[in-house]
């Protein structure tokens, strides 16, 4: 037994050296370690309070994670069913701000329409009780009307606020004038209570023809949503088509263009897409990529493991194969810098841990999670 201990330990500590490595960034040095692999596609992640991880994977499945780097034997049960259609699956996850209390853990997916014979998938948000190593009592808090075939643009990142409102966002479904139509979810951000109730000082409340859950509209694809730590508000950013992937800060009521304006030209021709940049009435972004770096992933930093990077935001890139971060200033972009290219693979999900470290998803058949830390 002893023996076969010895083995084990050495296997592990050859395991750990072969997957941390040191690199530089402008400001420090940087380390990261693998925490675990093999992973079908995994899309996001959340701690729980006990040092543990839970990880989604597009295919539908939600992972648990032990302190130690080591998959719990069986996935987490309870969940909805859940449709993997192109872009669609299990997509993000979020804990309730009360979760030490309640246990609730909010997922977004894709689903099916109902119809026996329909094959129209859009997202769906709900929410289960972790027990043990299973969702009790899951619900459907919301469901994006004007569901379609397409494969893609579902979004879709979960935050809650400071004062407990969950926005969720939503990618166009493929179809671009969809993010101009109010009466349709498609391509916008959604604020909602908890619970699913629709608060009562949304922007557009009371008004006729216009879905009372919209918070902002005119989005493509949001892969990405944050809270700045400074002032509360929400972040997010979205896939621009070849070119024009934006970062905003959405503002209740207001239109951020999309297909209307755009940084970004057609596929395959290269053409204009729209008006142009710019028009009246229209919100521009607050920074924005040509060509795109397809981001995915989102987090502003506000820890104390890398002092130099204090509110900093950091992107992943999918195309690039690598980390953003973004230097900020009164709201503004000043400097980007690009970390970790080609070392991991395609960056889906960054997020920062209660402990002030960074942690990386990345997006493959062997998919990891990924820690990384000052090494100074």
């Amino acid at each position: 037994m002893l023996y076969r201990n010895l083995i084990a330990l050495v296997l592990c500590l050859i395991y750990l050296s072969a997957s941390a490595a040191v690199v530089e960034s402008e400001k420090q040095k940087i380390r990261y370690d693998i925490i675990t692999q093999g992973l079908d596609h995994p899309w996001s992640l959340a701690f729980l309070p006990n040092g543990e991880y839970l990880i989604t994977e597009r295919s539908g499945q939600l992972k648990r994670i032990n302190k130690a780097g080591l998959l719990y034997p069986q996935a987490i049960s309870g969940l909805p069913k859940i449709e993997q259609h192109g872009q669609g699956g299990l997509l993000d996850i979020a804990l309730h701000p009360d979760f030490k209390n309640n246990r609730w853990v909010y997922l977004s997916y894709a689903e099916k329409e109902q119809g026996l014979f329909d094959n129209k998938y859009g997202t769906a948000v709900g929410r289960g009780k972790l027990i043990n190593n299973r969702l009790e009592d899951f619900e459907v808090i919301f469901r994006m009307n004007n569901k379609d075939g397409k494969p893609y643009h579902f979004g879709s990142r979960l935050v809650f606020d400071r004062a407990g409102y969950l926005f969720i966002t939503l990618g166009d479904r493929g179809t671009r004038d969809r993010a101009q139509d109010l009466n349709d979810h498609a391509g916008t951000v959604i604020r909602i209570h908890d619970d699913g109730r629709i608060p009562a000082d949304n922007p557009f409340i009371g008004k006729q023809g216009i879905q009372p859950e919209i918070y902002s509209y005119g989005h493509r694809n949001i892969q990405g949503a944050g809270l700045d730590p400074e002032t509360g508000l929400l972040w997010t950013h979205e896939h621009g088509p070849q070119g024009g992937d934006e970062l905003n800060q959405p503002q209740p009521g207001l239109n951020y263009g999309w297909p209307v304006i755009t940084y970004g030209k057609n596929y395959v021709t290269g053409s204009d897409i729209g008006e142009g940049t710019h028009k009246q009435g229209i919100q521009q972004p607050i920074h924005y990529w040509v060509p795109s770096i397809a981001p995915s992933g989102m987090s502003f930093y506000d820890g104390d493991e890398f002092p130099r990077w204090k509110n900093n935001l950091f992107v992943g890139s999918l195309k690039f194969r690598l980390l953003v971060r973004l230097e900020m200033d009164n709201g503004k972009v000043i400097r980007e810098e690009r970390l970790l290219k080609g070392a991991l693979g395609r960056i889906r999900d960054v997020r920062q841990g209660p402990d002030g470290h960074l942690y990386l998803i990345t997006d493959d058949g062997n998919g990891k999670l990924v820690k990384l830390s000052s090494d100074e």
